[in-house]
């Protein structure tokens, strides 16, 4: 609703926005649709199709290597785990930078 203070509007009729009373025709209502309604469009490009078909690689993938961690169990079984701190620090310096 405007305001429009001392100045009124001229001449608007109580009728503005009244049609006919019932139910339109599909055909009127189909135009006023595409009238109305914009078509959104998505453009990518090739990295993000990319990006799009990564993601959908991982997210199918399982979230724990159940083969690794058997590998590993089996080896601390037996005491054939070994552990290389040096590979290890090298690591955690490598994360931090």
């Amino acid at each position: 609703m405007k305001v429009y203070g001392n100045n009124q509007p001229e001449k608007q009729s109580a009728s503005v926005g009244a049609g006919k009373v019932g139910k339109p025709d599909q055909a009127s209502e189909k135009a006023a649709v595409e009238k109305v309604a914009p078509i959104d469009r998505v453009a990518l490009s090739g990295k993000a199709k990319e990006m799009a078909s990564m993601i959908g690689s991982i997210n199918q993938m399982p979230e724990i290597r159940t083969e690794k961690v058997e590998a590993i169990g089996q080896s601390l079984k037996e005491g054939t785990y070994k552990v290389d701190p040096e590979k290890i620090a090298t690591r955690m310096i490598d994360e931090m930078i």
